[in-house]
């Protein structure tokens, strides 16, 4: 069975200087996900990466809830059209190399 390490929101917060508020809005707008454990709010530990990416757009970039939703999807479609690139220039060299092997 797996086990998940869980970090407090309102540690994250201290060490971030935000608001608890700010990740209740994240989890609202599907950002995130929040388990209480123990009467605490808190994040899964694979989830820290990501929502101190989101920290950092809103701090120090000032995007707004709306604008990080935006951010957040596109770069996830830029990842998949990476992902899809990758496996077309796969299947590209391997339809060159059969074309060059018929050619000998």
């Amino acid at each position: 069975m797996e086990t998940t390490a869980f970090i407090p929101i309102d540690l994250l917060c201290r060490q971030h200087g935000i608001e608890v508020s700010f990740f209740s809005s994240l989890q609202e707008y599907g950002l995130i996900e929040t388990v209480t454990v123990n009467e605490t709010q808190c994040i899964g530990i694979t989830q820290l990466p990501e929502a101190e990416k989101l920290v950092r757009l809103h701090e120090e970039l000032g995007i707004n809830l709306e604008g990080i939703d935006v951010v957040r999807n596109l770069l996830e479609r830029i990842h998949e059209m990476q992902n899809e690139i990758l496996a077309l220039k796969n299947r590209l060299r391997l339809y060159e190399m059969d074309s060059s092997e018929g050619m000998r």
